[in-house]
């Protein structure tokens, strides 16, 4: 199993942050460096043979390049992508199966720093509102309290 998060295919925070740290447009629209996924992940993950990957591009706690080297992936790999905003339009096709965790804003403002909740509960309304997740996704999962993680509402 190979293992990615998006937070390794962020922008630079100069360019995440251009218009401002709390802006939910730019964080659901500019923080995912979208090509690189495409060129370094998806795109070489999607090949039939030879498949060499790059799981991160970007270390979002150095603000600098992650430096990490290209692996090989057998034929037979399995890619655990983790992340926010993978079933909008410039993702999805490049996976082939999606569980969307389900989340309200209330749930998702008790987990985030408080200096954070607005921009990520603005962004993850638009996502819901605009990608319709629970509707796309393989299944859908519904994370709301920590005491029980998980509750499966759509398979």
């Amino acid at each position: 199993m190979l293992v990615a998060d998006w937070r390794g295919f962020w922008r630079p925070r100069s360019l995440r942050y251009e218009f401002g740290r709390d802006d939910p447009d730019a964080y659901y629209d500019g923080w995912l460096d979208v090509p690189g996924v495409w060129r370094e992940l998806l795109g070489p993950l999607g090949e039939p043979s030879g498949r060499r990957w790059v799981p991160s591009l970007y270390d979002p706690g150095t603000d600098r390049s992650s430096r990490a080297p290209r692996q090989e992936a057998p034929d037979d790999a399995v890619l655990v992508l983790a992340g926010s905003f993978l079933l909008k339009d410039d993702v999805r096709w490049g996976l082939d199966a999606v569980v969307h965790l389900s989340t309200s804003p209330a749930a998702i403002r008790r987990r985030v720093p408080a200096h954070d909740a607005d921009r990520v509960v603005g962004a993850w309304e638009r996502y819901v509102a605009e990608d319709d997740p629970a509707g796309t996704a393989t299944a859908v999962l519904r994370c709301e309290d920590p005491r029980h993680p998980a509750e499966l509402l759509r398979e």
